[in-house]
């Protein structure tokens, strides 16, 4: 009874995640849905061009009712959202073709970039904290600390332009944009040259904020009782930070690198609207500037799909690690479980009074 009712329980408990985020991207589409509708803008430009100015009262009411727009904006989501349970996200007005075929040409460039962008800010923020934290005071950690905050502190686009400016125009030794060359899509070192520069504004802008939390955690978890006792009894400084503070901070940095997996894709997109990189970013600008709705909603969702995800995952894994978190979810379990019991034996009470009153 007991395994059955901890089942529900941990039932009633996931389904409140997935109950939380279905309401979230539903709410997700229709602010955006409205909002896309509600900004000033023409989207038949975005279709006809130059055209539109020609049209007449008439053509334009035809042109507006055939790709859906005539309709209240009500209607028009409704319309919208029965077609996106049928896989129809509708087509690009700008490309005149299916949106999910515009976005899967440009995905793959998205995700390399960022993927290996956030997999480097992994690795470097945590090396970088660890060199910090072993030379804590001295004028190596004090020269990285200064030189990181300043490089915190410069905007993405400015970082992307003075590259621009010194690499590619002055020196003339990298690419400024684009993600390979005419006829280089399938040539591999054309691919890696074409990122060195979008790749270095992507780390540079986000790797001191992650390492900077590394080497304050660290020197937080050097200061404790038990690596105080452990120093006294002659353990090594090596055996200290690797074996007894790295192992502890691990865990609380693998749950806020999950949550910064928004934080970096924002700073991709801007990457790539500034270097023209023909990824995600690039494309929700220009669906965005165009007026490009159906484009604009089914990357916004996307988006929005990736945060509220990585959010709810960094959440359960905080719950896993966090003892205090734990015990939350464990009172809610307990909680759950004792109202299933509760039910369960309010109800055998009812049916043993039946019986009882049967007899009499």
């Amino acid at each position: 009874m007991k395994i059955q009712s901890r089942i529900r329980s941990r039932c009633h408990y996931y389904g409140r995640k997935v109950l939380l985020f279905l309401s979230s991207v539903f709410l997700l589409s229709i602010v955006v849905f409205y909002v896309s509708r509600l900004a000033p803008g023409d989207p038949l430009v975005s279709y006809y061009g130059d055209r539109v100015e020609k049209m007449s009262s008439e053509e334009r009411g035809r042109a507006e009712e055939r790709l859906g727009l005539s309709a209240p904006i009500f209607v028009q989501y409704v319309r919208w959202l029965d077609n996106a349970f049928h896989g129809d996200f509708g087509i690009s007005y700008k490309y005149k073709m299916d949106v999910v075929e515009v976005i899967r040409g440009r995905l793959g460039n998205t995700l390399i970039l960022g993927g290996i962008g956030f997999f480097l800010i992994f690795v470097f923020s945590l090396l970088l904290g660890v060199l910090c934290a072993w030379h804590e005071g001295r004028w190596i950690d004090r020269v990285i600390c200064r030189v990181g905050t300043i490089m915190s502190c410069i905007p993405e686009f400015w970082l992307s332009l003075v590259l621009i400016l010194l690499f590619a125009v002055e020196l003339r030794v990298l690419p400024s944009s684009g993600a390979y060359s005419i006829g280089g899509d399938k040539d591999l070192v054309d691919r890696a040259w074409h990122l060195v520069l979008p790749m270095t504004v992507v780390v540079a802008g986000h790797l001191w904020y992650y390492a900077y939390m590394v080497r304050n955690k660290m020197v937080e978890e050097a200061r404790r009782d038990y690596v105080l006792l452990a120093k006294a009894k002659g353990l090594s400084k090596r055996a200290m930070i690797f074996r007894h503070c790295l192992r502890n901070v691990l865990p609380s940095f693998l749950s806020i690198m999950a949550i910064s997996v928004p934080h970096v894709l924002g700073g991709t997109y801007i990457v790539e609207t500034v270097f023209s990189y023909p990824g995600i970013g690039t494309l929700s600008y220009e669906s965005a500037r165009y007026k490009d709705y159906n484009l604009l909603m089914l990357l916004c969702l996307l988006s929005g799909i990736l945060v509220i995800l990585c959010n709810i995952v960094a959440q359960v894994v905080n719950e896993r690690i966090d003892p205090r978190m734990k015990a939350e979810v464990v009172w809610e379990t307990s909680r759950d479980a004792a109202r299933v019991n509760g039910g369960s034996e309010s109800a055998g009470e009812n049916e043993d009074a039946e019986e009882g009153g049967g007899e009499v």
